[in-house]
């Protein structure tokens, strides 16, 4: 059994340099680096041998690329143990963000933007860390029985909140609510399975945001409106809020809702890291909403949203979060079930019915 304490991980990349620096971050991390490959079969086969929590995993490599080891690792054949959780660690351009968004989709835990000639390092450093660590305890729970390759299930969690769907309080005969969908973690996946199920007009609008690097949430936005009825875009600033349009902020801005109604752009700093911040977003629907606010929370790490679901509470909202057993971490969705703010909380499957009971489609 793996030591409780250091996270054992391998490395994939065919960059040398790439290599060291991704191993000098996780050290410095105070994770433990048991192997590094410089191809996807290398990648699979420290995997086999020295059965790490996560794997870190380059896109481009010759050979077998990443997107053949994600597929490989889905292998139904393959054997439990040698299925690990994978980091993308990414440099971007419009194809490799394309690249990353499906990586995503093919069952990478998440994603971690290289970082760009002559930027700090420290924020790559803490970003990598932090998700490997999680991508590692989700491991380390799956080997004590809760996964399989496809989904992995997090540590053991706090007595259950309510569950079930609570009664849709009416969304008003104007034009229904705003809809602000906030994820992290596992988001892009939930997302692919939610949006295609949600009508081409949805309540008064639809606002989302996504935790990813700056330039990749484009090529998240284009590969969702594909798949939906609503139409789904990466919001530039001064849109004007759509019944048929949900607007994805950018990776690396905030997005705010003026009292027009108006989507805004924001590069103040982030806040606890993050930017775009959830928290920011649905506190300014609430304030611009008030009941007619409907806030969906989905998987991801940490606690945005907590915030700004006691604004919606305050105000008279209403609030849907994601269910433990749908969720790839079940973070942003608890904190808010735990303070009492949910008043549903369902698995993923249950969420677009509810949504358009909720908000009016």
């Amino acid at each position: 059994m793996p030591s409780a304490s250091r996270p054992r991980v391998v490395v994939a990349d065919d960059s040398g340099l790439m290599r060291r620096v991704v191993t000098h971050a996780l050290e410095n991390e105070g994770i433990e680096v048991v192997g590094a490959a410089k191809d996807g079969d290398e990648a699979l086969e420290l995997c086999r041998r020295l059965r790490p929590d996560a794997m870190t995993l380059d896109l481009a490599m010759p050979g077998l690329d990443g997107m053949g080891v994600l597929r490989a690792l889905k292998d139904p054949s393959r054997p439990p143990s040698e299925v690990v959780p994978v980091v993308v660690v990414s440099a971007f351009s419009p194809s490799f963000g394309a690249r990353a968004v499906d990586a995503l989709a093919e069952g990478a835990f998440d994603l971690v933007a290289k970082p760009a000639t002559g930027e700090p390092l420290s924020h790559f450093v803490s970003q990598l860390g932090d998700k490997v660590r999680a991508a590692a305890a989700s491991r380390r729970g799956a080997v004590n029985g809760a996964a399989h390759a496809g989904r992995v299930r997090r540590a053991p969690s706090a007595p259950p909140p309510r569950r079930g769907a609570a009664r849709p309080a009416p969304a008003g005969p104007r034009t229904g609510r705003c809809v602000v969908i906030a994820s992290s973690t596992g988001g892009p996946r939930a997302l692919a399975e939610l949006m295609p199920r949600l009508p081409a007009r949805l309540g008064a609008g639809t606002l989302m945001v996504q935790h990813m690097p700056a330039g990749f949430t484009a090529s998240l936005a284009q590969r969702l409106d594909r798949a939906s009825k609503l139409t789904i875009k990466e919001a530039t600033g001064d849109e004007l809020l759509d019944p048929a349009v949900a607007l994805l902020a950018p990776g690396g801005s905030h997005l705010r809702l003026t009292e027009s109604r108006r989507a805004r752009l924001s590069d103040a700093a982030p806040i606890g890291a993050l930017r775009p911040r959830a928290d920011l977003t649905i506190q300014d629907a609430a304030a611009v909403f008030g009941e007619r606010t409907l806030l969906v929370v989905l998987t991801g790490m940490g606690r945005d949203g907590l915030d700004g679901a006691r604004e919606v509470k305050r105000r008279g909202g209403r609030i849907l979060v994601e269910a433990e057993s749908s969720c790839t971490v079940y973070g942003m969705p608890r904190a808010i079930a735990e303070a009492g703010l949910a008043d549903a909380v369902l698995d993923l499957r249950e969420l677009p019915e509810a949504i358009i009971q909720e908000a009016g489609a």
